[in-house]
């Protein structure tokens, strides 16, 4: 994928003619017909259902929407840097990508990304930009290149029934892992959440976060250092005594829900509640943040330069800002997901879906969530997750 990306690098754009955002008749118009490739995680069946629901409300704009089902996003981006090497600017395979982090920063930087389209969508109107991290993805702007659609934020589960008081600091982790041992884990990296889960703990162990709002360079290693040496600790500690490890978020909650575990991470404050209520998980657990605050962002949709349906992809970007659909991923029985809307935008109408929400048992809410940390450099994320597969990995 870097030989790609670097191929992608050197060669001159050839951008196909593409609808004007601006025009949004002219979008509608082109995308009336049009099928959407939306390349996305399918590794949560309540995320499949919400975006089959999207598709059921672009239909009434003639849009089709495929879901093509990732485990990881690189998948998606591997394919667009494939068809850049081989010439194909025209007609490509992926229209829209969840996208975050490491793949949005290398498809921006080599040009690989249609647009600056999300400010020209209708519904941006409505988008919390100043409240919200919107506009920078792991701190690069988005500069209109990728359009979000959900907030996150990092939480800890706990089933309150072994554990009352979850630890609130990674210190306190690692003391509570030695106690119980066997009884935390987290989901192997490179997959997203265990990255995440790195970082956070890096976070608190680092000298001075605020390196790692830079790209990461000579002093990584010595950056780094505190959190591999917390790891050597506690990896014996682990489930399976971190010689085995859940593959995705999903799994992971299967093993609190069957007793395995006591404590996970989660990037979605309203996962815990919404796998209350679809049997997923006890009803006795409940989240909390740590003492010094949470990783938080928010999740984007883009579109690649050869996008064969990039105005069908706009309809679909759009609908995801859409009040209906913001409420429904809010909702803790569809998704749990943090709005990305600011309520004083909306109409009184549009304002009271969020105001009927019941978030649930288990959700915090934004008072008790606090201020989201802000994502390091995207740089961070990659080298970590293939320091960890170096030192921890099968």
């Amino acid at each position: 994928m870097r030989a790609l990306l670097a191929l992608a690098l050197l060669a001159t754009p050839a951008f196909a003619d593409q609808p004007d955002p601006t025009d949004w008749d002219a979008v509608l118009a082109e995308a009336e017909g049009q099928t959407v490739y939306w390349n996305a995680w399918g590794g949560s069946t309540t995320t499949n259902d919400f975006i089959a629901w999207i598709g059921e409300q672009v239909s009434e704009h003639g849009v089709t929407l495929e879901h093509v089902k990732l485990s990881d996003t690189a998948d998606a981006v591997a394919r667009v840097l494939s068809e850049k090497a081989a010439g194909v600017d025209a007609g490509g395979a992926v229209d829209l990508i969840w996208i975050n982090g490491a793949n949005f920063a290398s498809m921006k930087e080599a040009d690989l990304l249609f647009g600056p389209f999300a400010e020209s969508l209708p519904n941006w109107r409505l988008v919390d930009v100043d409240g919200k991290t919107v506009t920078t993805d792991f701190t690069v702007p988005t500069e209109g290149f990728e359009s979000p659609w959900a907030m996150a934020q990092v939480v800890v589960m706990h089933d309150t029934a072994t554990v009352p008081e979850v630890p609130r600091s990674a210190k306190a982790l690692l003391d509570w892992a030695r106690a119980n041992p066997g009884r935390f884990t987290f989901p192997q990296p490179p997959d997203f959440l265990g990255t995440t889960v790195l970082k956070q703990l890096l976070i608190e162990l680092v000298e001075d976060p605020a390196v790692l709002q830079s790209a990461a360079g000579d002093d990584y290693d010595a950056v780094t250092a505190p959190l591999w040496a917390y790891l050597d600790e506690l990896t014996p500690l682990l489930w399976r005594s971190g010689e085995a490890y859940p593959q995705t978020g999903p799994r992971q909650l299967q093993l609190m829900n069957d007793g395995e575990i006591d404590i996970a991470f989660s990037f979605s404050p309203g996962e815990a509640t919404a796998a209350i209520a679809n049997f997923e998980l006890p009803e006795t657990v409940r989240t909390a943040v740590l003492e010094g605050g949470t990783l938080g962002n928010a999740s984007f949709v883009a579109i690649p330069y050869n996008a064969a349906n990039a105005a069908g992809a706009m309809v679909v970007a759009n609908e995801l800002l859409s009040p209906e659909a913001q409420a429904r991923a809010q909702d803790p029985d569809v998704l749990g997901y943090g709005t990305v809307l600011d309520m004083e935008a909306l109409s009184p109408e549009d304002r009271a879906r969020f105001e009927a929400l019941d978030l649930g048992i288990a959700t915090l809410s934004p008072a008790e969530l606090g201020q989201a940390l802000p994502e390091p450099h995207p740089s961070w994320a990659e080298r970590l997750a293939a320091e960890w597969v170096e030192r921890y990995g099968a």
